[in-house]
C-alpha cells in the first residue's frame, strides 16, 4: 500500500527543484530512466521558484527563506554551467 504524500511548502519546492534538474539533464526522469536536455523547460521551472520566492517574501520561516535561497542559487549556477 503506498504511503499518502502530504502536501506541503517543501514538497512544492522540491518538486519544481526536481523538474528543473530532470530538465537540465542533471538526473533521470523517474518513469523512463532516461536524461535530456531542455533548456527552456529548466529556465521555467528555476523562474516559477523564483516567482514563488518573490511572493512569499515575508511569510516564511527564516529556515524555509534560507532554503529557498539556497536551492534557486544553486540551480541558477547549475543552469548557466550546461
Amino acid at each position: 500500500m503506498q504511503e499518502k504524500m502530504e502536501a506541503s511548502l517543501s514538497v512544492l519546492i522540491m518538486s519544481l527543484a526536481s523538474a528543473a534538474i530532470m530538465a537540465m539533464g542533471l538526473a533521470p526522469d523517474p518513469q523512463t530512466g532516461q536524461t535530456s536536455k531542455d533548456k527552456n523547460m529548466a529556465r521555467f521551472n528555476i523562474d516559477l521558484l523564483v516567482i514563488l520566492q518573490q511572493k512569499t517574501k515575508g511569510n516564511l520561516t527564516a529556515d524555509e527563506s534560507q532554503f529557498l535561497d539556497n536551492l534557486i542559487n544553486d540551480l541558477q549556477m547549475k543552469f548557466v554551467s550546461i
